[in-house]
């Protein structure tokens, strides 16, 4: 009986192959991206600067646009491995893994400060935000939940909902720090901040009015 070896061994040789194709586009790609801009750069640009045929480009990737969604993938999937250690922290309150999980978004994005920037405003520009599903929303639900079992949260609150909200200021905070040139660890300081705000609140609560009265 003929073994299936060898066929196993070329398939696996092809799919290899195939995938060093795609990394090699999509590598070329974001390195013109950042250097030429999203919009400066042409599919011709790519196919030279990954030395493959124009028609070879889109036998792995049917427009420009395809590459914008790469990127948001291989960029979700290093921050949820980023992520793993914040969120299974169990001794930790509520308010330190939500702080860690900030600056550890702070930290994906200032590493590669040139191409976050150019590639955040593809993204805007490619309506992917209305389209991609929220994952950072979901990371901050379950990170309220488990708040809101350990009772560091209000039961009451919508933890969907908050996590949509954080997911909100979290990407308004990004665009601020894509538009301009700040030094490194800014964004992390205001995401902090934004954590803060959501944890303590900004009214005034009668009892510390008059805890401020007294003194």
């Amino acid at each position: 009986m003929p073994s299936d070896q060898p066929h196993a061994a070329s398939k696996g040789r092809r799919e290899r192959n195939k995938q060093r194709v795609r990394n090699q586009i999509y590598s070329s790609a974001v390195a013109l991206f950042a250097e030429k801009g999203y919009e400066g750069t042409t599919i011709d640009d790519i196919t030279e600067r990954a030395d493959v045929a124009r028609g070879t480009f889109f036998n792995y990737f049917q427009r420009k646009d395809d590459l914008i969604t790469e990127w948001a993938e291989l960029r979700r999937r290093a921050v949820s491995k980023r992520l793993e250690l914040p969120l299974s922290i169990g001794s930790t309150d509520v308010a330190s893994v939500l702080h860690l999980c900030f600056a550890t978004l702070a930290q994906v994005n200032e590493e590669e400060r040139e191409l976050s920037e150019t590639m955040l405003s593809a993204w805007v520009k490619a309506g992917k935000p209305l389209t991609e599903a929220p994952h950072t929303a979901e990371v901050f639900a379950r990170i309220l939940r488990m708040g809101q079992e350990r009772n560091q949260i209000d039961a009451d609150v919508d933890a969907t909902l908050v996590g949509d909200m954080l997911r909100d200021v979290y990407l308004g905070a990004l665009y601020r720090w894509a538009r301009h040139r700040s030094e490194p660890g800014e964004l992390g300081d205001s995401l902090g901040t934004i954590v803060d705000i959501f944890l303590h609140g900004i009214v005034v609560r009668p009892a510390d009015s008059a805890n401020t009265a007294v003194l």
